[in-house]
């Protein structure tokens, strides 16, 4: 690819895309690893929240949630998501969009030990998306988990991974004028070799 500043240079995606990361992390004040997720619900009316993309792994990206979400369900629903990282600070985006698999294993367990006691023992406490009485009764239930529990918990049933292998991946780069920078990678099944097109601003 050819640009004017040499920050699409690469032929891997995944790694321009770490590249593009590791960057923010040095740039970015908050959580320079908060996407945008999107996902469609049962009637295709879509929704979108923030979560924290975890690992970019050769073929993929992977985040953690609660599968009994509203995210998690329609994630599982439709097999399919779609994300957007903006970097303020860089001027730059990426978005993503392909099929969706879980990751429940050894690499989800993992995870969720890295996490501080206090949110593995809240992954069990929340009901995520399901209406709340009052933070009360919330607090209430991590003080119950918590003794039940200990210090140790395993990695709820109903928590873990989500791992996203894109069938596109745009990057886009702020330009004078609005004259911005927009290559985008496709293939129509993760088995394909990728095909690179520049896009008009």
């Amino acid at each position: 690819m050819s640009d004017r500043t040499g920050i699409f240079a690469g032929n891997d995606p995944f790694e321009i895309a770490r590249r593009w990361l590791a960057e923010a992390e040095r740039s970015e004040i908050n959580d320079p690893n908060a996407m945008a997720l999107a996902s469609v619900d049962a009637d295709g009316l879509p929704n979108v929240r923030m979560v924290l993309l975890k690992e970019i792994e050769p073929a993929a990206f992977v985040f953690y949630t609660n599968y009994e979400s509203a995210k998690g369900t329609e994630i599982d629903a439709s097999g399919k998501a779609a994300f957007v990282m903006h970097w303020k600070s860089l001027r730059r985006q990426v978005r993503v969009r392909g099929a969706v698999t879980r990751e429940d294993g050894p690499q989800a367990d993992a995870y969720y030990r890295s996490r501080s006691l206090k949110s593995r023992l809240g992954a069990w406490a929340s009901r995520q998306s399901r209406p709340l009485d009052s933070r009360t009764s919330l607090m209430a239930e991590v003080a119950k988990v918590t003794t039940q529990k200990g210090t140790s918990p395993d990695r709820p049933p109903f928590w873990g991974g989500y791992r996203i292998a894109p069938v596109e991946i745009e990057f886009w780069a702020d330009g004078d004028f609005r004259l911005h920078d927009r290559f985008v990678w496709r293939r129509r099944n993760p088995a394909e070799a990728w095909s690179v097109t520049r896009l008009n601003p």
